[in-house]
C-alpha cells in the first residue's frame, strides 16, 4: 500500500486537491483511504465517505500539534487501510505548526501552499516545505503571472529537489502529474522513521507552565537578545 501525506497551512486546498486525486485514482481502479488530522474540528471525511464510498477516518489532536498527532496515530492508520484492502492511503493534517515535518521515509510527501499568500511564504514555512517531494501552488488564477513566477522560485531557493506543480484545485486543473507522482510511489514497507529531524525538544510551555518571561522556564528557552535559527534538517 502506498502512503501520501499532504500538509500545509490552513485554507491553502488541501481537501480539494485530495478530492481531485482521490477521484482520479478511483477512475483507475485504485482503493483509497482517507484520515483527516485537525485540532477540533473536520468534516472532510465524512464528506469524501459520501461522496466516494471510500473508507475514512478523522483524528483530533486536541492539546497535540497535529504533526505530532499524525505521528502518534500513523502506524494504527496503515493497519487500518491495509485491512480495508486499500491501495492508497491519504493523510491531510493540518500542518498548523510550520515547524515539524509530517512526513516519514517511504511515503510521498506533498505540501499544498496558496499563490495568494504572498511571495516570501516558501521562506516562512520550515520543513513543512523544505522536506516534502512535491510542492502544489494553488489559486494560481488569482495572482499574476510575475508573481507566480517568483513564488515558484522561492520554493526552488528553499527546497531545490522539489517538484513544483501548479494546480486549479477548484476545477482540478494540473491535477493529472501529481496523480502520476502517487501512482509512481513504491510501497511504503518495513519500518517508517519520521523525514528529519524534530524539533530540539519540549519546552516548559508545551508541559503546562504559564508564566510569562524566559526566566521562569526551563530547558530549551529564547531571550529576545538570543535568535537562534534552526532549520529542522
Amino acid at each position: 500500500m502506498k502512503l501520501v501525506i499532504c500538509a500545509g497551512p490552513s485554507t491553502t486546498g488541501k481537501t480539494a486537491v485530495l478530492r481531485h486525486v482521490i477521484g482520479k485514482l478511483q477512475a483507475a481502479g485504485q482503493q483509497s483511504a482517507f484520515l483527516k488530522i485537525d485540532v477540533q474540528y473536520a468534516i472532510e471525511d465524512e464528506q469524501f465517505a459520501r461522496e466516494f464510498g471510500i473508507p475514512t477516518r478523522k483524528v483530533y489532536s486536541g492539546e497535540l500539534c497535529p504533526d505530532h498527532c499524525s505521528v502518534m496515530v500513523l502506524g494504527d492508520a496503515m493497519t487500518w487501510a491495509r485491512n480495508a484492502g486499500c491501495d492508497v492511503l491519504l493523510v491531510e493534517t493540518a500542518g498548523l505548526c510550520l515547524r515539524c515535518s509530517p512526513y516519514v521515509d517511504g511515503g510521498l510527501g506533498i505540501v499544498v501552499l496558496e499563490a495568494t499568500s504572498g511571495i516570501n511564504l516558501p521562506l516562512k514555512v520550515g520543513p513543512i516545505l523544505s522536506l516534502a517531494d512535491v510542492a502544489v501552488i494553488t489559486k494560481i488564477d488569482r495572482v499574476s503571472q510575475a508573481e507566480r513566477e517568483v513564488f515558484r522560485a522561492r520554493i526552488q531557493d528553499v527546497a531545490p529537489g522539489v517538484r513544483v506543480r501548479e494546480v486549479n484545485a477548484l476545477y482540478g486543473i494540473g491535477i493529472d502529474p501529481l496523480v502520476d507522482h502517487v501512482r509512481a510511489q513504491p510501497d511504503a514497507e518495513g519500518i517508517m522513521l519520521l523525514r528529519g529531524n524534530p524539533p530540539v525538544g519540549t519546552c516548559t510551555i508545551c508541559v503546562g507552565k504559564k508564566e510569562i518571561g524566559w526566566q521562569s522556564h526551563f530547558g530549551v528557552v529564547r531571550a529576545l537578545e538570543n535568535q537562534t535559527f534552526y532549520r529542522g534538517e
